[in-house]
């Protein structure tokens, strides 16, 4: 809801007053069809409506600008009198002032600062009623310490609320005591559990230093391993090398000992062949 348009001093503007309720506007809102309206108002609107309720245009939310800048400045210049005048505050101040003097107008009433009292008063009279009320408290004064109610002057007993206070302070030390026992209790019970969980800790690290120490055991006898693999790998080769060139050696000395037996010929030749073959063949095998 705006501002009602009888507190304003001077000529209002239609164009700022709001196009739902009709007073002049209170935290303003604008359509893209520029018509205005106060922030609570055209938020009810839209609830049930889906459009201006001026010109019934489409309109919903993300559809609502700030006013615009000279309309905002006219808004506030305003002249308007304190909601407090009924209580006798004179003020006419400009709209955009009027929520700060309100705030701390003397005619405004205000609930009274004693607990329990229900009394509302105004600002300037605050003191006065404090200096009576029913509610407001002081010390005892016959000297206990105790802080009392005026309404209460007639139900106080000194010795009563001393035996009172020594009852609590004797049930909270005893709560203070019990509290004790049990957070120490509890910070044995956790520490004896934190020991435990360290202890857990050292086991599982020593189990893990064993492993360790054996999987670099295992590394360092794959390596070697590896490196005699490779060593018999490479003597392999070799021997396959020499093998070669022995059965080349030995077909070359074939074919030499085959011409010979050309140029001869009987029995003497055939087992002088017969050797020369031999020869080459145990030489492979060895």
């Amino acid at each position: 809801m705006g501002y009602d348009i009888e507190r304003f001093v001077g000529y209002v503007n239609d164009g700022l007053l709001c196009c739902i309720c009709r007073d002049v506007l209170e935290n303003p809102l604008q359509a893209l069809c520029e018509h205005a309206y106060c922030t609570s108002c055209i938020h009810g609107w839209l609830v049930h409506h889906h459009n201006c309720p001026e010109d019934r245009q489409a309109l919903d939310l993300s559809m609502l600008r700030p006013l615009f800048r000279y309309m905002r400045n006219d808004l506030n210049r305003l002249q308007i009198r304190c909601r407090n005048r009924e209580h006798g505050c004179e003020m006419v101040c400009s709209l955009e002032s009027v929520d700060r003097h309100e705030r701390e107008c003397e005619y405004s009433r205000i609930p009274c600062t004693n607990a329990s009292c229900p009394m509302q008063v105004e600002r300037r009279n605050l003191e006065a009623h404090l200096a009576i009320c029913e509610y407001r408290s002081r010390e005892c004064p016959n000297g206990c310490g105790y802080t009392i109610l005026n309404a209460d002057d007639t139900h106080h007993n000194c010795v009563a609320e001393l035996r009172t206070e020594l009852e609590l302070l004797s049930w909270y030390k005893k709560g203070i005591q019990t509290f004790r026992s049990e957070m120490i209790c509890k910070v044995e019970e956790v520490r004896h559990e934190m020991e435990s969980r360290l202890d857990s800790q050292r086991r599982h690290m020593s189990q893990m230093s064993r492993v360790m120490s054996d999987v670099r055991t295992l590394l360092a006898a794959e390596r070697l391993h590896r490196q005699d693999l490779e060593q018999a790998e490479l003597e392999k080769r070799e021997l396959m090398e020499l093998l070669k060139s022995l059965q080349r050696d030995g077909r070359t000395a074939g074919n030499i000992a085959e011409g010979s037996i050309r140029k001869t010929s009987g029995t003497r030749t055939l087992a002088r062949l017969d050797s020369i073959k031999r020869k080459p063949r145990e030489v492979t095998v060895i």
